[in-house]
């Protein structure tokens, strides 16, 4: 987690901004960061891909955002969901709520289905802006990286606070719901709801930051798959879209035959110690 808090310290830096309540308007706001960080958070010192892209294609003329996609395209192409896992502040702030001690459930019924929610949020994302509504979909009704950045501009100003209505309410409601699953559910805004997760996940399999498993090592003790909150047996699917490479499965692996790297292709040296093969039998 240490990784993450810096990322998220590093894409917040203007620091003054959460007493003064003022948006910094630096030119570095110009460049996008790799996760969901609201370009409107007051220590915010770079813009939100998903934002800027909304931008561009609900204006008219229409412009297709090359700049963006293109650093979408290599965030995605050199490390897949590892973005999620270590530079996305939402990611963090849903890992701080898990420390709270509660029991918590990431297999259920509905896991499987409802991880389909964030491709359709994907779409929404991108078609409806261009054909019907004009809008930022995910930012005006969803996004709670925006809303937490809303709260932070409404403790430090009051002004703002008068401006809260019902939209807010609704994006407020959406946050305060992702905050008491995420104390029941690992990640439940990553798992269901991101459709920046998504576009990363369709990269997990081409990204040159990725994972491999060799075989021949594997001694098939299940320890990887019991161990991973994103519900991901790295077995069968090192590089499922719903992967964020945290490497906890690494950690778990007794034959140590789990890695993630940007040679993950080449075949690790492996080091099975007797204490760990006596633990599996």
């Amino acid at each position: 987690m240490g990784i993450q808090a810096a990322a998220a310290l590093l894409q917040n830096a203007n620091f003054k901004g959460f007493f003064t309540g003022r948006i910094s308007e630096i030119a570095a706001k110009g460049v996008c960061v790799p996760g969901l960080n609201c370009y409107s958070c007051p220590g915010a010192v770079g813009a939100c891909p998903l934002g800027s892209l909304q931008s561009f294609l609900g204006a008219r003329p229409f412009r297709l955002p090359y700049y963006v996609v293109g650093l979408l395209v290599f965030f995605g192409a050199l490390l897949g969901r590892a973005v999620c896992g270590f530079l996305c502040p939402m990611g963090w702030i849903q890992e701080l709520i898990a420390l709270v001690p509660v029991r918590k459930r990431n297999r259920f019924r509905l896991d499987q289905p409802l991880r389909k929610l964030k491709y359709l949020v994907l779409a929404a994302t991108l078609i409806l802006p261009v054909f019907i509504a004009r809008t930022p979909f995910f930012c005006k009704y969803i996004c709670p990286s925006g809303t937490t950045a809303a709260l932070f501009l409404a403790a430090a100003d009051s002004q703002i606070r008068g401006l809260f209505g019902s939209l807010f309410n609704l994006k407020f409601g959406i946050l305060a719901g992702l905050v008491i699953l995420s104390l029941f559910i690992f990640r439940p805004f990553c798992k269901y709801l991101c459709p920046l997760g998504a576009l990363y996940g369709c990269f997990n399999r081409v990204a040159l930051y990725r994972g491999s498993v060799t075989e021949s090592a594997c001694v098939h003790c299940g320890r990887c798959a019991e161990i991973c909150r994103m519900g991901v047996d790295p077995v069968k699917n090192i590089n499922s879209a719903e992967c964020i490479r945290c490497g906890d499965c690494v950690g778990s692996c007794p034959a140590k035959a789990i890695r993630f790297g940007f040679t993950a292709g080449k075949e690790p040296r492996i080091i099975v110690k007797e204490a760990d093969m006596n633990n599996v039998q």
